[in-house]
């Protein structure tokens, strides 16, 4: 996928401050689910850090991405790269948990789902932010 269009303010945009923010994301996720059992904040959260891990991800790798579009085009683009190195249960993993994470934005909205549901959906966005950088961070190097 092609960075997006560039927008003021891109410069300040590293990985370090959205992967601040998809921490941040985590942990409102599990405060509105066990504290103020509000599960609609809750889904909505375990979406954002899902697409903040993403967008750190990128951002390491020298690339900037503002859309939902670009941020699932990234997921496929990773998905093609663990099935490249022969490793199809790892990309079906990232297809599949990322449609959840995009379930629980959904939900934000429509407020289907059950509890146990949601707090099912931020484990596994939880598990697969985890796992993303994991696999696609850049080989840090020592100073």
């Amino acid at each position: 996928a092609a960075n997006d269009r560039p927008r003021p303010g891109d410069a300040q945009k590293s990985a370090a401050n959205y992967a601040a923010m998809s921490d941040h994301f985590r942990a409102g996720a599990w405060q509105h689910l066990r504290v103020d059992a509000d599960l609609t904040q809750a889904s909505n959260k375990a979406w954002g850090m899902v697409a903040e891990t993403v967008k750190a991800i990128c951002a390491e790798h020298g690339r900037v991405i503002h859309t939902h579009y670009s941020i699932w085009a990234v997921v496929r683009e990773l998905a093609s790269l663990a099935d490249a190195a022969g490793d199809a249960e790892t990309a079906a993993y990232i297809r599949n948990s990322f449609g959840r994470a995009r379930s629980l934005h959904a939900n934000f909205y429509e407020n289907e789902e059950s509890i146990e549901e949601v707090a099912n959906g931020i484990a596994l966005s939880e598990q697969l932010s985890g796992r993303l950088y994991e696999l696609f961070r850049p080989e840090q190097t020592t100073h």
